[in-house]
């Protein structure tokens, strides 16, 4: 291959970015960019095309690893679900964890199957058959097998990808795929908005594609992290004053695959400064506090949500207020859960709930 090149050759440099600086400044030379696989499939080619147009690269892919694998296996692309952990969380498989499902995950390096092989076993997914496909296309390749319960492989290629096919033992954590998930599965001290009123407020965000949110007095997290579920594209920013519950939002983030929110810890509105517009908002809790509302609207982009529930008569009566002044909907939830009464069955009604919800013009 060397033979051929008459010009400056280049190593890929780390960090990533480097190499892509060093890319830009040849812009307007004849260069070639040499990596394996699909170059927009994961690859480098997508990190490029944020900074140079099509119409000045020539693109040739080959076979991503990906297609490789699913070659391999048998397995229809169409019907497998495909995730890039390479530089990034292994917490972000956690959503697709289904039974039946079938999983491509390519890994960081060699310790990669071994990890993700604990968390589907400490998750209660330990029956899960676990694919390790090494160095495809290469001379060394190579394809183990094995339970993530009983995974054992060591010196593994750090080029390698593993095919999970998905199975879950009693008990498993497994995360629905709709609103409104059960409140247990959140860890939280009793601060969290409730399933029933979580599916009415996420229905009223309204999430659309590459959307932010900023969830205000985000207690923990439940909101911001059913609305990034909603789509890998949407991203969350929670603000939330106490730091125990900001580290427990992190935590619940990590553990429902949406490890990428944002927490910034302060009080609002002082907490809202210089952070990027929103194209929806949640208040949760703190909104009856001064500036809170106010500097929320001013930071709203125009035609964008806004949602606020209030339980307390203080922030339902600033609610009334805003309504009046400009207009949006106005809803009073009343849920009430069975429960014990003696030896009988009774309705016992939680705290209700007025919910404000307003577009920006």
């Amino acid at each position: 291959m060397r033979s051929l090149i008459t010009g400056e050759t280049h190593q890929w440099l780390s960090p990533f970015e480097k190499s892509v600086e060093a890319v830009l400044a040849q812009r307007g030379k004849p260069t070639v960019v040499l990596a394996s696989g699909d170059p927009f499939f994961y690859g480098v080619g997508a990190t490029l095309s944020r900074h140079i147009p099509a119409a000045e690269m020539t693109v040739i892919p080959s076979p991503s690893s990906f297609s490789l694998a699913a070659s391999r296996l048998g397995w229809p692309l169409q019907e497998t679900t495909v995730l890039s952990l390479h530089g990034r969380s292994i917490d972000l498989i956690r959503p697709h964890l289904h039974s039946g499902r079938k999983i491509l995950a390519l890994t960081s390096d060699g310790k990669g199957p071994a990890e993700l092989a604990a968390l589907l076993h400490s998750s209660g997914f330990g029956p899960s058959e676990l694919t390790v496909l090494e160095a495809l296309g290469g001379p060394y390749e190579k394809v183990s097998r094995e339970t993530a319960a009983s995974f054992s492989l060591s010196g593994i290629n750090d080029l390698n990808i593993c095919g999970v096919e998905v199975k879950a033992e009693a008990g498993a954590r497994i995360l629905p795929l709709s609103a409104g998930l059960a409140d247990e599965l959140f860890e939280h001290d009793g601060q969290i908005t409730k399933r029933e009123i979580r599916a009415m407020t996420l229905s009223a965000l309204a999430p659309r594609y590459g959307e932010l949110l900023w969830d205000i007095g985000a207690g923990s997290g439940s909101i911001g992290i059913e609305w990034m579920l909603a789509d890998p594209s949407l991203r969350v920013i929670a603000i939330e004053a106490s730091v125990e519950r900001a580290a427990r939002i992190r935590r619940n983030a990590a553990n429902f695959g949406v490890p990428g929110l944002t927490v910034v810890e302060g009080e609002a509105p002082a907490a809202l400064t210089g952070l990027p517009a929103p194209d929806a908002i949640f208040i949760g809790g703190g909104g009856s506090d001064a500036g809170v509302l106010e500097t929320a609207i001013g930071q709203l982009k125009s035609g964008g949500r806004l949602v606020a529930n209030a339980v307390t008569t203080e922030m339902e009566a600033l609610l009334l207020t805003e309504q009046a002044r400009r207009g949006g909907s106005l809803i009073r939830i009343d849920i009430a859960r069975a429960a014990p009464v003696g030896r009988m069955t009774g309705w016992r009604p939680a705290m209700p709930v007025t919910q404000w919800s307003w577009i920006k013009p």
